[in-house]
């Protein structure tokens, strides 16, 4: 299937790794050229040696929580990308721990992490968007039902998920879209980091694997795929819904 990816632009944050970098590779291995960012330089420089250098992907070290990084990440993609057609939006999840032991600076921290840096980074990239244009936000199953012990993550994204459809609507009149992904349980570094703290990495692998209709966690490339093709044309009239790419996991419609 010809996605009608071939020379448009995306910008993608967060992405040097997991799920930010499939989605950059399925991009540009149907044509697309990408910009990346993450707060690493040396992981930022890896990943775009990874996905084949200029002029196909290039990279700037960023953090979405600095005040000055939307209009640096804007300008950046206009200049080396030459248009910009869609971005993936993605930070990093918040500090771990129940409602009631997370402390108010943590909670403070999340809020800007979570919603005021990506939606700067929206304000800034949406007067240089045309029409056809999409914009993806990365969240998690947290949207839909809470998450054991990331209080922070089960109180904010379900925030930002209902921003973005109120910005679909908003942005839907000049044809841009607005979508947002729900990655389950998927095999990043930052899951095997959780695993690994559980102190039975194995256990609780198959704890989870029990969990979830297919029997397995998922794959980076299957969200890649997924996230490549909500953001092409030819996902063209897809907007204002939260996509699932869970494996089954979430219980709801």
């Amino acid at each position: 299937m010809d996605l009608g990816l071939g020379g448009r632009g995306y910008l993608l944050t967060g992405a040097s790794r997991g799920l930010g970098f499939a989605t950059a590779r399925a991009l540009v291995d149907d044509g697309a050229r990408v910009l990346i960012s993450s707060r690493g330089a040396d992981s930022v420089d890896a990943a775009v040696a990874s996905l084949g250098g200029a002029p196909a992907a290039s990279g700037v070290p960023a953090d979405l929580a600095d005040a000055g990084t939307a209009e640096t990440l804007v300008g950046a993609a206009l200049d080396r990308l030459g248009r910009v057609d869609g971005a993936l939006i993605s930070v990093g999840g918040p500090a771990p721990g129940s409602v009631l032991e997370v402390g108010e600076d943590a909670w403070r921290a999340g809020f800007e992490s979570v919603l005021v840096g990506p939606l700067r980074l929206v304000r800034a990239l949406v007067p240089h968007l045309a029409e056809g244009a999409a914009i993806g936000f990365v969240l998690s199953t947290s949207v839909r039902q809470p998450i054991g012990h990331l209080a922070i993550s089960n109180g904010l994204r379900p925030g930002l998920a209902m921003t973005a459809k109120a910005l679909a609507d908003e942005l839907g009149p000049r044809g841009v879209r607005v979508l947002g992904f729900l990655p389950g349980t998927i095999a990043t570094d930052r899951i095997t980091e959780i695993e690994a703290a559980s102190g039975d990495a194995t256990a609780m692998r198959a704890r989870t694997e029990a969990s979830i209709p297919l029997r397995r966690v998922g794959e980076p490339a299957e969200f890649g795929a997924v996230a490549a093709f909500a953001l092409s044309p030819a996902a063209s009239y897809l907007t204002g819904v939260m996509i699932p790419v869970d494996g089954g996991a979430i219980r709801a419609l």
